[in-house]
């Protein structure tokens, strides 16, 4: 048997190298396993608790609060990846909104802190329906 030859038009290949360090894919790796799918049914839930004529019992407002936090920062993130503040300005100050009630700390009075979450199931709420008209997402339920 003859021996194997190579191709006159064979080029040599340098080596692949990954693009990125074993630091930075551990880093991705972290963010898509805490990734949590958005959830439009959950959002609606908590809205309507907070935003219902019976107010929320004083144990479970810090509760809500981190949930709707997580919304208003998925709600965000879903907005600034599809350019919607770049092209609608009432998109652009709803994601304001949205990134300045987040940031604020739940006052420590009861009836305060049921007008903060009130704010914050507003802004997740008015943002939502913008995103939804801009065709950012589907409607949720």
């Amino acid at each position: 048997m003859a021996p194997a030859t190579i191709p006159r038009w064979t080029k040599p290949v340098s080596a692949w190298t990954p693009p990125w360090d074993a630091e930075a894919l551990t880093a991705v790796l972290a963010k898509i396993q805490g990734w949590k799918p958005f959830d439009g049914d959950a959002l609606l839930d908590d809205v309507g608790a907070v935003l219902d004529d019976v107010m929320p019992p004083e144990k479970d407002l810090e509760d809500i609060a981190q949930r709707l936090r997580r919304h208003l920062m998925q709600l965000v993130d879903i907005a600034v990846a599809a350019e919607a503040g770049q092209k609608d300005a009432k998109a652009h100050r709803l994601i304001q909104l949205a990134r300045e009630v987040r940031a604020e700390d739940m006052p420590g009075d009861h009836l305060q802190a049921v007008g903060h979450l009130r704010r914050m199931a507003w802004t997740t709420n008015e943002l939502l329906e913008r995103l939804v008209e801009n065709q950012c997402l589907k409607e949720a339920s």
